[in-house]
């Protein structure tokens, strides 16, 4: 009866550590054509209500100033549209990260400028949740 508990322990923990591994904060996206005004993230999991935030980058990877921005639910979300506010041309490359909903005066307001701390980027291990696409 021992050895079948400990059994059935183990398997509850690698149960749980691929239930987390499946689940774990991430954004994807694929390049694709932005010319309608928008740009999606295919997948997006998210631990709490937050924001799919759309940044423009260059070569060096850095995030830039904010030309979209999209609400995100806790848990997995799946093809998220962000309406562009500027106009975004062929080859530009954008960085759709994930953001909080966190440090705002209001929630369900997206508060974010670049650098602030209202519904700022999300981190795991100091490194921001984020994919870059280009624009097609």
């Amino acid at each position: 009866m021992k050895k079948f508990l400990i059994a059935l322990a183990a398997t509850g923990v690698m149960s749980s550590s691929a239930f987390a591994m499946d689940h774990a904060l991430k954004v994807e996206g694929m390049d694709q054509d932005v010319s309608g005004g928008t740009v999606t993230a295919s997948k997006i999991m998210a631990d709490s209500n937050g924001w799919l935030v759309v940044h423009r980058t260059g070569d060096d990877m850095k995030p830039g100033p904010v030309v979209g921005h999209a609400p995100l639910k806790a848990g997995e979300n799946t093809d998220v549209a962000a309406i562009l506010t500027e106009e975004v041309k062929s080859g530009e490359k954008l960085m759709l990260m994930l953001h909080g909903e966190d440090g705002g005066t209001q929630t369900g307001i997206f508060e974010y400028t670049l650098g602030a701390k209202e519904d700022g980027p999300v981190k795991v291990d100091g490194k921001l949740v984020m994919t870059v696409v280009t624009a097609q």
